[in-house]
């Protein structure tokens, strides 16, 4: 299977509401999350605590999807740019637009670096 097509798995599940049971089939146990910022997350724990935070400051999802996903077949890597758009427990409003670059050893992503602009009104 390409690697392309496995993203577009991931972000279809993710579409679905199936976000810990996508990140659960496709991020390796070693995996390193780089946010925009420079944060750095070390391996699938630390992901899925983060993951499960902001799960928690979410009051409202409103929507969310993959405008384009792409790949480089032979370095095991895909793009993703996706918007996500939530209202959060404390009643702010965001969407998110942002690009995902994903590194992949056969079926699991093995590096992921984010690149965003979150405007400051919306923070």
């Amino acid at each position: 299977m390409s690697f392309l097509l496995k993203a577009k798995m991931l972000y279809q599940m993710m579409e679905e509401g199936k976000l810990m049971e996508a990140f659960e089939r496709f991020y390796d146990d070693e995996v390193v999350i780089m946010e925009a910022d420079g944060t750095t997350r070390n391996g699938k724990n630390e992901q899925r605590e983060a993951i499960q935070e902001w799960q928690n400051m979410v009051k409202e999802f409103h929507g969310g999807g993959a405008h384009d996903i792409t790949s480089n077949e032979e370095k095991g890597v895909t793009m993703v740019e996706s918007w996500t758009d939530v209202t959060f427990k404390n009643g702010g409003r965001m969407k998110m637009e942002e690009v995902a670059i994903q590194h992949w050893r056969g079926d699991k992503i093995i590096r992921e670096r984010f690149y965003y602009n979150i405007p400051p009104h919306q923070r």
